[in-house]
């Protein structure tokens, strides 16, 4: 018998962080459309997400990325996210834009553009440091394009040397998040291709390493359930970057292309008892709006986590123990079908009501006006986007 209350209880202390890049332009290899309203600096984007939060109440953080959000004063920016209602949450370094990284960063055959790379990585963990974050999420996007290129073990080698530095930096209060991307921008080798290969990398730094999983990141068919369980097991599940694909990589909303798959790995996330932030696990979101605006596809992201959470949080997990057991097949895979074909609107809608929310967080952000706001508003400058 699932208890309601407590279900509400759990779906009220889900937190889920949003990136402050999904707050800029983004788009595809061949076209960035720009929005009107675009933040143009990371004051403004720490406004929207702020707006998210207002809205949702379950995503009180915000992600940077350096140096796309670089500044002065960190300090004063995490002071302007805390005067809004929200904090800093992940940093992400950038180490794959400049020139220099043409054949890698970190595992670049040159010693110096190496040691810029890791220096890099050093700067975004200080700037952990003075804006309170909990986290370093790394991702690399070193690699090969072709046979002999350069070599694969040596390359492993210099990413293991460059992590255990800036793993050694990083003080009791970080925890290093290590993502992974099976191919582009390389194409015969990425030398983090995949969630092995990275919980690797973890077991040798040590238990403040974690994987970060994509949910865009693998090869078609993985089982991405399957590995978040195995990591969950052995304590190494750090996060998600949520987003969804269809062919080849993670640029549509997290939800919008397989919400059954979403429903099923929050599944895992909940029978480990993970939901909340005591778990340990991080919900981020790391999506590229193209064509849809920020701020209400942000929102939009974060009701999907939501309903895929109240999903798997209704599975009853004693019946289906006893169908398990009894090797009842049928019986325990509809038991996770009625779950997933549940209408959950009506308790998130009531969860937010008893939060002191709009039960409709999409309607109350349009008839809010902060949209045409920030239209009328940011007008001048420069947008941001990638690279800025």
């Amino acid at each position: 018998m699932i208890d309601l209350n407590s279900v509400k209880a759990t779906l009220k202390r889900q937190q889920i962080e949003t990136p402050s890049w999904a707050y800029g332009n983004s788009g595809t290899r061949f076209k960035v459309f720009p929005q009107p309203g675009v933040a143009r600096d990371p004051f403004e984007k720490i406004e929207d997400a702020a707006t998210v939060h207002r809205f949702t109440g379950v995503a009180p953080s915000v992600a940077l990325h350096i140096p796309w959000d670089k500044t002065d004063d960190y300090s004063r920016l995490a002071k302007h996210a805390s005067e809004l209602g929200i904090k800093i949450g992940a940093i992400n370094p950038n180490v794959f834009q400049d020139v220099d990284y043409r054949l890698g960063s970190v595992c670049n055959p040159d010693p110096k553009i190496r040691r810029k790379a890791i220096d890099h990585l050093l700067e975004c963990v200080d700037i952990a440091h003075e804006t309170d974050s909990f986290a370093l999420s790394l991702w690399f996007a070193d690699g090969t394009n072709y046979p002999g290129q350069d070599s694969i073990r040596a390359r492993q080698e210099r990413l293991g040397e460059a992590l255990s530095t800036t793993y050694s930096h990083m003080g009791n209060d970080l925890t290093m998040l290590i993502e992974y991307k099976l191919y582009e921008p390389s194409f015969y080798t990425m030398d983090l291709p995949d969630w092995g290969t990275s919980l690797i990398h973890c077991m040798a730094l040590g238990e403040q390493a974690k994987v970060l999983v994509d949910t865009g990141h693998h090869a078609l068919a993985t089982n991405i359930e399957f590995l978040v369980s195995s990591l969950i097991r052995v304590q190494r599940l750090g996060g998600f970057h949520f987003n969804s694909r269809f062919y080849g990589d993670d640029d549509l909303m997290v939800g919008s292309a397989d919400p059954y798959q979403l429903f099923r790995i929050m599944f895992e996330i909940v029978d480990a008892d993970a939901v909340t932030p005591e778990g340990g696990v991080a919900f981020m979101l790391d999506q590229c709006h193209n064509i849809e605006p920020k701020v209400q596809a942000e929102i939009r992201s974060v009701m999907n986590v939501q309903e895929a959470t109240a999903k798997a949080l209704l599975v009853d997990r004693a019946e289906l123990a006893k169908a398990q057991l009894a090797g009842e097949v049928l019986e325990a895979n509809a038991i996770f079908q009625e779950a997933f074909n549940t209408d959950v609107r009506g308790i998130l809608a009531e969860v937010r009501e008893e939060m002191g929310l709009d039960r409709d967080p999409i309607a109350a952000y349009k008839a809010s006006g902060y949209q045409k706001k920030i239209e009328e508003s940011r007008i001048g400058g420069t947008q941001a986007g990638w690279g800025a």
